[in-house]
């Protein structure tokens, strides 16, 4: 199961606390999560404070348009691979003053799964502005739902792993 939508406030309540103790600002680029990340992040007051933005790039059109994901990577790769969860961070970085960057895309279900990329991958970026940015993939159970609820669980982990907040 999931995590609850009071876990998920209190992880990005936590992340909040160390980007404004480092003087760090974050932006983001959805895909599956379609906002929902960043719905997470504007709940909290005075998230003004370090959270610059999300790009919801549910398309491949718009992870292209607005985040400079090359239309080749989006044709040998998919959407949902390391290859376009990077090139979305790389992306957030040119477009913003971003110090830190998170991309999300994957396969929520219940539909659009394949043998190679089942219901339930989602590839994570997240890395700071010149820096090491990683890509990582991760396999989620349960349905549409839980699989994004998950997503953004592990992209707020990581982002606190990398800051390394307590």
């Amino acid at each position: 199961m999931g995590p609850s939508e009071q876990e998920l406030r209190d992880l990005a309540e936590q992340l909040g606390e160390c980007m404004k103790a480092k003087g760090l600002t974050l932006a983001m680029a959805e895909s599956c999560t379609g906002g929902w990340l960043a719905k997470i992040i504007t709940d909290i007051p005075g998230s003004s404070a370090w959270f610059i933005g999300s790009v919801v790039s549910y398309s491949n059109e718009a992870k292209h348009s607005l985040l400079g994901v090359n239309e080749i990577t989006l044709h040998d790769f998919g959407a949902v691979s390391g290859e376009t969860v990077l090139e979305m961070s790389d992306g957030l970085f040119s477009h913003t003053d971003a110090d830190v960057a998170v991309s999300v895309s994957g396969i929520a279900g219940p539909d659009g799964g394949s043998d190679e990329k089942p219901v339930g991958l989602v590839w994570l970026s997240w890395g700071k502005r010149d820096k090491s940015v990683f890509a990582t993939p991760f396999n989620f159970d349960g349905d549409r739902e839980e699989v994004r609820k998950q997503s953004i669980r592990q992209a707020l982990d990581n982002l606190l792993d990398l800051l390394v907040c307590d």
